[in-house]
């Protein structure tokens, strides 16, 4: 005899089906914390490591400022959510050809969109075409280039699954001085009929606006701001609107824009955070201890299902960013190259629980990393005449990264010895460990002790190809013979 409950789901099995439902719809929907992966580095590791370091971490969604095709091959198959941008510079044409637009796409969405290959979401029309310091040079390709990235999607049959949208900064709204509060919120008077332009189309083809957000730049544009209302463990609400009230800068700035979008008329549209982050040097408020407070607090937040006063439920964003960029400008700050979770060989700079599950579990690093030999350019400490030792350290941080010598950041405390010291290997480094890019007008020598503190890191910098087929002549071989001799003396010299 059948017992008949045994017909009937139990409240647990009940219980057990609606959450499996649940994560299952809120996976599906986009939801959840991304990464920027940006390639502006002189040597980078091989995107291939790198997914598999994404995928060993649980980054399931990561934004390309371009679509670089050693990534897009590496991304094959990792079931990785994608958003890949079309460049700035390309707007201007692809605004003005629709054959353009239609030809990237092929060429960079629906080659990839096949079942195992990469699974696109979206298409990023720009990067912060708006930013006032652009002088409005973007203004008038943005939304032709949106229109026609839209129709060669569409003429792909992908319009359903990848949906375009336009990475803006958050200097495209404001709320005014004699009404500082988010409720106040409007679109920059400038740029308005544009974006509105804009939100009205990505509206008609169901695409998010997309708007980054950084609270590092408030706290490092007003030295007035208060630090606290940076992060997102302050429970004091600095900032009255009404009947809501903000703990912190980041739901403030989230919220004009939803007024601001309330105003235009369109009260639901969905929102990304394209980037939003906290860097780990460059900067007094810049360093680890801040960029784990501020990152986990972001995720743990943003996950949380509480958003913000004026929008409820859970928020999708992209940390900026993976791995820290050499190359960047450092126009807005030295910190600009400094915003990696990772350092630039793939090692975790802090601990971070995706999940924001407040679990203490380290991040993974990036696996079989190739690095070059053990060896530093330093101040050759025999060296009595130092009279060119500004000129040489000038033209040492002209060619290489010296952000880090900066005030506030990590090796700000050395010497000018010191100093010599970290520029003088961070272009021996970069120029591939010449032998003749350690000599500074007699000034430098090779060292195999690693000059590093518990502040300031000396990097060795990662292998590069070397030429096999030089090394299997004799010639070839006689050359690496002759540069181990050299670096040899120079090292016991």
């Amino acid at each position: 005899m059948v017992d008949s409950k045994s017909q009937y789901c139990s409240y647990d099995q009940l219980l057990l089906m609606f959450w499996v439902i649940f994560l299952t719809e809120l996976v599906g929907s986009g939801y959840g914390v991304g990464v920027n992966w940006g390639t502006m580095a002189t040597n980078q590791l091989p995107p291939e490591k790198v997914v598999e370091m994404m995928k060993a971490n649980g980054f399931d969604k990561v934004k390309l400022f371009e679509a670089d095709g050693r990534i897009m091959q590496a991304l094959i198959g990792s079931e990785i959510e994608l958003m890949v941008a079309v460049p700035n510079y390309m707007l201007q044409k692809m605004s003005e050809d629709p054959g353009f637009a239609a030809a990237w796409v092929e060429a960079n969405v629906t080659s990839y969109s096949y079942s195992g290959g990469v699974n696109i979401k979206y298409v990023a029309v720009g990067n912060e075409p708006f930013l006032k310091t652009y002088n409005n040079t973007y203004l008038p390709y943005t939304l032709p280039a949106l229109k026609n990235i839209q129709q060669a999607l569409t003429h792909s049959h992908l319009s359903s699954t990848v949906k375009p949208t336009v990475p803006l900064n958050a200097d495209i709204y404001f709320s005014p001085d004699s009404s500082p509060v988010p409720s106040s919120g409007d679109f920059r008077p400038d740029t308005k009929p544009a974006t509105l332009e804009i939100v009205n189309f990505l509206h008609s083809v169901d695409a998010p606006f997309t708007v980054n957000i950084y609270p590092f730049l408030s706290l490092y544009q007003s030295p007035n701001f208060p630090l606290d209302f940076a992060f997102f463990d302050s429970t004091y609400k600095r900032l009255r609107d009404g009947e809501n009230g903000y703990a912190n800068v980041f739901d403030a700035n989230f919220d004009t824009l939803v007024w601001a979008l309330r105003k235009a008329g369109y009260p639901d549209m969905r929102i990304v955070v394209g980037e939003v982050g906290w860097p780990t040097d460059g900067d007094v408020n810049a360093n680890m201890e801040n960029a784990r407070r501020f990152n986990q607090g972001l995720v743990r937040h943003v996950l949380s299902g509480n958003g913000t006063p004026a929008r409820k439920g859970e928020i999708e964003v992209y940390l900026f960013s993976l791995i820290d960029e050499n190359a960047k400008s450092i126009a807005p700050g030295n910190f600009e190259r400094h915003w990696g979770i990772f350092e630039y060989d793939g090692k975790p700079k802090y601990d971070l629980d995706l999940k924001g599950l407040d679990e203490n579990k380290g991040l993974v690093p990036v696996q079989g990393v190739q690095y070059m030999y053990r060896r530093w350019c330093v101040l050759n400490p025999h060296v009595k005449d130092l009279g060119e030792l500004p000129k040489s350290l000038d033209y040492a941080c002209s060619l290489s990264d010296c952000t880090a010598l900066g005030y506030g950041s990590s090796c700000s405390h050395l010497s000018e010895q010191g100093n010599a010291s970290y520029a003088f290997n961070m272009y021996y480094q970069l120029q591939g460990q010449n032998m003749w890019d350690c000599d500074f007008n007699g000034l430098a020598m090779v060292t195999e002790e690693d000059p590093s503190d518990d502040k300031c890191r000396f990097p060795v910098m990662l292998a590069r190809v070397r030429p096999v087929v030089l090394h299997r002549t004799v010639v070839g071989m006689l050359l690496v013979v002759l540069e181990g001799c050299i670096v040899f003396l120079l090292v016991v010299s």
